[in-house]
């Protein structure tokens, strides 16, 4: 156990080194401590005991004594008179100081066999409360989440077609490519997929809709990407285009596929090429 007296004047040590130098005189008066480390068989005593004013120095040798002592040792009267040469008047006088000041208790107790003992208590900082020692935590308060938010409404498709849904969560879960903050949860990309199959259905390629979804991002972290990406989807929504033909009854529509060619989203029995790369084609042809 590395303890210092703090009672030892702060340069204590420098005069001792300087002691044995052969061109430097002792000091000519004064207390000097000749200090050596204890490493085993040591007390720790503090100051309010050793330099007691109103203690005798039988009491504050004997309360040294006593905590020097491991637990369970015999420190009645009796014993420490066995010990010490002052005898039992002496020692039982100074214990009652150490028990007016607070450095020891005596308690009765009587055992499970009946029989009445005493115990001593020595303490080696009178008035120190133990829970000082180990001062209970402050009791944590509890935090009570916030309720989250709906996300916005998006815009719903005319259609909902399995192929057109899947098209737009693609999409969707593709985002978080183009930047890293756009990764949205499995819930969050369900609520916004029928807002992105909305703008497919406007004759608007994935390519198209990723583009008016990244772009223009703001610089600082996303708290909420789901709601920045239904917003986007409900405020730019663009406008049906003009010459799409009248939509055929819900019974005979065909599922959406995507152009092979220009990447569009268009309704057709079979997969292939939309009806302007179709067009395009046989002009070229």
């Amino acid at each position: 156990m590395d303890t210092q007296n703090p009672s030892a004047p702060t340069r204590a040590q420098s005069r001792i080194a300087g002691k044995n130098h052969p061109h430097r005189q002792a000091h000519s008066g004064g207390l000097i401590h000749d200090n050596a480390r204890h490493t085993t068989r040591f007390t720790v005593i503090g100051n309010h005991l050793a330099q007691h004013p109103d203690l005798s120095g039988l009491a504050i040798g004997l309360a040294v004594y006593i905590q020097s002592l491991p637990a369970g040792s015999r420190a009645d009267i009796k014993t420490l008179a066995a010990r010490f040469p002052e005898g039992t008047t002496r020692i039982a006088a100074a214990l009652r100081e150490l028990e007016a000041h607070g450095y020891l208790r005596r308690e009765r107790h009587r055992t499970p066999a009946g029989r009445i003992v005493t115990r001593t208590i020595s303490c080696n900082q009178p008035g120190r409360h133990p829970a000082q020692d180990h001062p209970a935590a402050p009791p944590r308060k509890k935090r009570t989440p916030a309720p989250r938010k709906p996300l916005p409404a998006v815009p719903q498709p005319a259609y909902p077609a399995p192929t057109l849904l899947q098209t737009a969560t693609d999409l969707l879960a593709d985002l978080r490519r183009h930047d890293p903050r756009l990764l949205l949860s499995q819930r969050d990309t369900a609520h916004l997929a029928p807002g992105v199959a909305a703008w497919l259905e406007r004759d608007l390629t994935p390519t198209a809709v990723r583009h008016a979804l990244t772009t223009d991002l703001p610089p600082d972290p996303l708290c909420r990407p789901a709601a920045l990406l239904a917003h986007r989807l409900t405020t730019q929504l663009p406008p049906p285009p003009p010459f799409s033909a009248p939509a055929p009854p819900p019974a005979v529509r065909h599922p959406f596929h995507t152009c092979e060619d220009c990447d569009r989203a268009f309704r057709s029995p079979t997969p292939g090429l939309c009806r302007d790369c179709r067009t395009s084609l046989a002009t070229t042809a």
